[in-house]
Formats: structure tokens, sequence, C-alpha cells
């Protein structure tokens, strides 16, 4: 049994044994798992799941899938263009002054946004295809990043957005529209960092789980579960405890 894959969408974490079981992260869920050794996560088919035990997590370099969109600046770097669908230009805030650029299928703003966990979001361009989006977004990213890591996420989870940075942000971009999202964490304090798989399932805001232990609450990013096999039993490993649980 083994971590392949998560959904964020339908928040699920995906368990390949015999098949390919989508299990449910929704809060309230019990996980009660230990991770054992970490290998090649393999490939998800429509068929189900092709395994494989190389060396190399969460995929080996046979397995390893390059999305060439997210490196583009306007000159496509695939043998034909084909993003010729509407995009939205997006600015995203992430508690609680951490601000990013970035494009996305005009289709999948609100979806896109939540996947990375915004708490805040701006639509301040549509154009016509991908490569003008690419364009803008490169030209904005020379004074606002397009890449925010896990870990500074994890670290504003239980904070909330710096209203006067955000505001004076979007003064200078005119947005089309501006979203708020809530993720139901109802955070007091910031969870550890952790990659275990045991736990109450708190919630998940993009990609990170937020699981209650005894020792405190914890956030582990699902793409650090992907290629783990699983021990169907709570795992007893010593973790570090969290202030909110004494």
């Amino acid at each position: 049994m083994q971590v392949v894959g998560y959904r964020l969408a339908s928040q699920t974490l995906l368990i390949a044994s015999d098949a390919v079981e989508a299990v449910s992260l929704a809060p309230g869920t019990k996980l009660e798992y230990t991770l054992g050794e970490r290998h090649c996560a393999g490939h998800l088919t429509s068929d189900g799941h092709i395994a494989c035990k190389n060396d190399g997590s969460p995929y080996c370099d046979a397995h390893t899938q390059t999305w060439v969109c997210a490196r583009c600046t306007g000159t496509c770097l695939k043998d034909e263009m084909d993003c010729y669908e509407a995009h939205a230009v997006y600015l995203a805030a992430f508690a609680p002054a951490t601000f990013k650029v970035g494009v996305t299928r005009l289709d999948r703003l609100s979806t896109r946004l939540q996947e990375q966990g915004a708490d805040r979001a701006a639509h301040i361009h549509t154009v016509s295809n991908g490569r003008i989006a690419r364009e803008i977004e490169a030209d904005i990213a020379d004074e606002i990043t397009d890449r925010v890591r896990i870990p500074t996420k994890i670290s504003g989870l239980h904070r909330t957005v710096d209203e006067s940075a955000w505001n004076e942000l979007l003064a200078e971009h005119d947005p089309l529209d501006t979203f708020t999202f809530e993720y139901g964490l109802d955070l007091r304090s910031q969870p550890i960092p952790e990659t275990l798989a045991t736990g109450t399932v708190q919630g998940v805001k993009g990609r990170i789980l937020v699981l209650d232990r005894s020792e405190g609450r914890y956030a582990v990013d699902l793409r650090d579960l992907v290629g783990y096999e699983l021990i169907e039993r709570a795992s007893e490993r010593s973790v570090q405890s969290d202030l909110s649980a004494f």
C-alpha cells in the first residue's frame, strides 16, 4: 500500500494497493497510518496505478513530468503553442503579507487560487491566450514574486492578511474582481511542520493538510507523503509537541 498522489479539488489522498483508493481528507476524518519506506510513486492511469520500485521520491527520473508552461514567460517552449483559451492574470495573498502574481485559464481562476491556498486574490487582467498572460506575469514578477513556497504558507496559517499592505497593492492594479477564501482551520498558533499520516484532519489549505494529535497540531505538505509505503496502524513515532497541547 503506497501513497501515489492527492486531489486538491476533492481533498483526497490517493492510496494504491490492488486498486487506487481515494481517502477523504474532510475535517474530522481520522487517519491511522504509519509511514514505511519511500520510493517512486509510479504512474496513475485511467485503469489504475503502475507501480515503480526505483529510488527517487516522490518520483524517479522516468516518472518525473515537467510542465513546460510553468517556465513560460511569453515565448512558447512547446513544439506548437496550444494555449488559446482565455486566461486570467491574478494576484494572490498569503497571510500575513506575502503576495504573488500568477496566471491560469479563466474558467479555472477560483479553483486555481484555492488549490494554492490563497487567502485573498484579485483578478487583474483577462487576455485571449496563455502567451500574452505569461508576458504580463513576467513583467509584474519583476516586483512581485511568482512563487510562494510551502514553508512560507505554513508560517502564516494562523494569521490574517495585512489589509493595509494588500489594499495598497490592489490600488496599483485596478482589479476586475476580488476574492476572499476561508478554509475553516481556526488556528491560534502555527502548526508544527511534520511528515506524518496519523491524526484527525482539521482541514486542508492548498496542499497543506492540518492534523490534530494529542501532542498538538501539525502541518503536512501532501506532496511529502507521496511515495511512502503505508502500514495500517497509527504511528507511534514521537513528534515535537505543540505549545497548544499543554
